[in-house]
């Protein structure tokens, strides 16, 4: 008779299940790259009967998982839109609890650094680190720097970001270097733009 738990058993058949649906979906095209928005968090909770930081939570443990099936599929970039730069429109209470969240889930970026150097995934987040808190921009700076030499998969982390405020900050950056004498008129085109986003620094 089996000393098996009913858990272990569930455990040894997601993970039959699990290799089965990798083989079957590397049998096809794999993307290179795969973007999720973090959406539908407050819904989620609200029709759960949830608070609503919970359900943030759930949202980024199941980002996580994601993240893990990606890894295992082989796709090689991945990017999630986090947190949107509007995001700090909302309550006072939601946006703190964000950013402890936050602060959690790069502490335990920081606490895997084993797998991540093993896997050779390189973190970067991209957005406007001034609008962040200065612990919360620590953590972020140890994950990219940590992290900067690998070469093997990208994680990109759009945090504090949205596409408005983005080019905004870029046609900012043109303006400056004009004014500094380092871009001529001329060279302001959709070329020197898109050298000038923060997905292209």
């Amino acid at each position: 008779m089996s000393n098996e738990t009913e858990e272990e058993r569930n455990s040894i058949a997601n993970s039959w299940f699990w290799s089965m649906c990798c083989r079957i979906l590397k049998a096809g095209h794999i993307p290179r790259h795969a973007a999720f928005i973090m959406d539908g968090n407050r819904r989620f909770a609200k029709k759960m009967q949830f608070e609503r930081q919970q359900g943030h939570v759930l949202g980024f443990e199941k980002l996580a998982e994601t993240l893990d099936w990606c890894l295992q599929l082989g796709i090689k970039e991945v990017t999630v839109y986090a947190f949107s730069v509007d995001n700090f429109k909302r309550s006072k209470e939601e946006v703190n609890g964000l950013m402890e969240l936050a602060r959690q889930k790069f502490s335990q970026v920081l606490q895997r650094r084993e797998m991540i150097m093993k896997y050779g995934v390189r973190v970067r987040v991209l957005g406007d680190h001034s609008l962040l808190p200065k612990d919360v921009l620590e953590q972020v700076a140890r994950a990219v720097t940590m992290s900067q030499d690998n070469k093997n998969a990208l994680l990109n982390v759009c945090f504090a970001y949205s596409s408005q405020h983005e080019m905004a900050e870029a046609v900012k950056r043109m303006a400056t270097g004009a004014e500094e004498g380092r871009l001529l008129p001329r060279c302001f085109d959709h070329v020197t733009l898109l050298t000038c986003v923060t997905l292209n620094l």
